[in-house]
């Protein structure tokens, strides 16, 4: 597959191989099934559910352990974390990259992004949230780190693959879309810890 930015080859590539080594085990799925059963309180007739770079499924994982009957996707650019999304046995997986493109024939309840949008080449931004907006029938949850101005930070020894910024604040702005409501999750907190993420649930 041939990719337009340097942000898609390094997560289609090495880095992106290495990345589900530092992020597998049970208290992330746990703390996942906590963070999500707080924001679905907010919109609980939610049933299908489309993630926007997946990984290898845990957060598809924690929603199907919140409710076995979720009609579950995740959309994941890497082709080894799509398998091991695959072999979770929870959701339709689809290896392709959310920078372009994709096919919304099929709509969901609610569209994700959760720690990707931070790793989307600035200029390939709007059709990732062309795609969250078209595949959603109503609601669209950001779960990202948050700065009120666009700003790159290192990763890992590496520059210009982190990227912070309002992208609930641009998503709203672009679509005219409701913000229902929003936290923050502290990587100090007590029995689910994560990563500083802030999450905006938002309404078309």
């Amino acid at each position: 597959m041939n990719y337009q930015t340097k942000q898609e080859n390094f997560w289609a590539t090495d880095f992106g191989n290495e990345y589900p080594s530092r992020n597998e085990g049970e208290v992330l799925i746990s703390t996942n099934v906590a963070i999500f059963s707080k924001i679905l309180k907010n919109c609980p007739s939610v049933n299908s559910f489309a993630e926007l770079g997946c990984n290898i499924g845990l957060n598809l994982v924690a929603l199907n352990r919140i409710n076995k009957n979720y009609k579950l996707r995740g959309y994941e650019i890497n082709a080894k974390a799509a398998q091991e999304a695959k072999n979770q046995n929870v959701a339709e997986i689809i290896n392709t990259t959310v920078a372009g493109p994709l096919d919304s024939s099929v709509k969901f309840d609610l569209t994700i992004s959760k720690g990707v949008l931070i790793h989307i080449n600035p200029e390939k931004l709007a059709e990732v949230y062309q795609n969250l907006f078209n595949l959603s029938n109503r609601y669209i949850l950001v779960y990202e780190y948050y700065n009120p101005t666009p700003m790159a930070i290192e990763y890992r020894g590496h520059e210009d693959v982190l990227f912070k910024r309002d992208f609930a604040g641009e998503l709203i702005d672009k679509f005219n879309l409701k913000l229902i409501n929003y936290g923050f999750n502290y990587n100090r907190e007590k029995y689910f810890p994560n990563d500083d993420g802030t999450w905006f649930l938002l309404e078309k």
